[in-house]
C-alpha cells in the first residue's frame, strides 16, 4: 500500500505491506537520487564489522586510534540482514508500483517521481 512519508526533510512515497505474504518489508523512494530502495523480506548472513565487547558488555577501546580513527576495537560479526534493492529507472519504480501497490491507481505517486529537486527544496 502506497502512503504518504517524509525523507531528507522532503516529502516522499513509502510502499507498506499489508499481508504476510508481501515480498517486502518497506519501499521508500528517494526523490533526491530518484531511486526506489526496497528492502525484501528475504533475510541473509552478512559480515559486519562491530565494536569487540568485553565480558561486562562494555565497548572495548584501543590503545591508539585505527587508521580509520576509531577509538574502539572492532570484531567480524554476521548479522541476520533483509536483502536491499535499488531500482534506479523510473519506468522499472512504476512497473514494480502498479504491480504490487494497492492503491497505485488512486495514489498520485507520480508527483515524486516527475517533481523537480529545486521546486522540492522551494517549498
Amino acid at each position: 500500500m502506497l502512503i504518504t512519508s517524509t525523507w531528507k526533510n522532503g516529502k516522499t512515497f513509502k510502499m507498506i505491506p499489508t499481508d504476510a505474504e508481501c515480498p517486502y518489508v518497506e519501499c521508500i523512494f528517494d526523490a533526491d537520487m530518484k531511486v526506489l530502495a526496497v528492502i525484501g523480506a528475504i533475510q541473509k548472513d552478512i559480515f559486519h564489522m562491530m565494536p569487540k565487547i568485553d565480558h561486562n558488555g562494555d565497548i572495548e577501546m584501543r590503545k591508539t586510534p585505527s587508521r580509520e580513527g576509531k577509538p574502539f576495537k572492532e570484531e567480524r560479526r554476521t548479522i541476520e540482514t533483509f536483502q536491499e534493492y535499488y531500482i534506479e529507472q523510473l519506468d522499472e519504480i512504476r512497473a514494480f508500483v502498479k504491480r504490487f501497490a494497492l492503491n497505485a491507481d488512486t495514489f498520485n505517486f507520480e508527483q515524486y517521481l516527475l517533481a523537480d529537486q529545486t521546486t522540492e527544496s522551494a517549498e
